[in-house]
C-alpha cells in the first residue's frame, strides 16, 4: 500500500477549500453541540454536582446530544484539518468513520423495520416509564409534552397512562390539584 503522494498528483484547489469549508461548518457546528450540552447540564445542576451523572433515571436527552456534537467535532476536525493540509491519515479516517456512520444508519433503518413490533413496544415502554417519572427531569417532561402534540394525544397508548404517575392520576382517590379530570 502506498501512504505516498504520486510525483504528479495535484488537488484541485476548488475540491479542497469546498471540503474544508463544508468541514468547518460541521466542526462549528460539533462545538455548539458540546456547549449546549453543557449548559443544558448546567441548566439542571448537574455539573455543580456530578455524582448526579450517575444518579440519572432512564434517558437522558443531554447525553445524546453530547455524542452527536463528539462526533461531529471530531470528524468536523479530521476533514478540516485533512483538507487543508491534505493530510491523507486524517482523510482516510474522515471517510472511513462517514462510510461507517452511513452503514450503521442504513442498519439501524433495515432492523427498525424489520423488528417494528419490537421497536413499537420499547418505544411504548420507554414512554410509560417516563411518564410515570414525568415531573423528575425537566429534558423528558418536554419531550413527553411535545410528543403529545405532535401526536394530538395523551398518554402511550389512552390517557389512562397517566393513572401510573402520582401526579396526574385520573382516579377518584387521588388529591393532587394536578389530577386530570374526564
Amino acid at each position: 500500500m502506498h501512504y505516498y503522494r504520486y510525483e504528479n498528483a495535484e488537488v484541485s484547489c476548488c475540491y479542497k477549500y469546498l471540503m474544508f469549508s463544508y468541514n468547518i461548518i460541521f466542526w462549528l457546528a460539533g462545538a455548539a453541540f458540546i456547549a449546549i450540552g453543557f449548559w443544558a447540564w448546567s441548566e439542571k445542576g448537574v455539573l455543580l454536582d456530578l455524582t448526579q451523572v450517575t444518579r440519572l433515571h432512564g434517558f437522558d436527552p443531554v447525553w445524546l446530544v453530547l455524542l452527536v456534537g463528539a462526533i461531529t467535532f471530531i470528524l468536523g476536525f479530521a476533514g478540516c484539518v485533512g483538507a487543508l493540509r491534505e493530510n491523507i491519515c486524517l482523510l482516510k479516517f474522515f471517510s472511513g468513520v462517514i462510510g461507517l456512520i452511513f452503514f450503521l444508519e442504513l442498519t439501524a433503518a433495515v432492523l427498525a423495520f424489520v423488528f417494528q413490533d419490537y421497536v413499537r413496544e420499547w418505544i411504548n415502554d420507554f414512554f410509560l416509564a417516563n411518564v410515570k417519572a414525568y415531573r423528575e427531569d425537566i429534558d423528558l417532561q418536554n419531550l413527553i409534552d411535545s410528543l403529545q402534540k405532535l401526536n394530538h394525544c395523551c398518554g402511550a397508548k389512552e390517557p389512562d397512562d397517566w393513572n401510573l404517575n402520582v401526579y396526574f392520576n385520573c382516579t377518584n382517590n387521588n388529591p393532587s390539584r394536578e389530577r386530570t379530570q374526564f
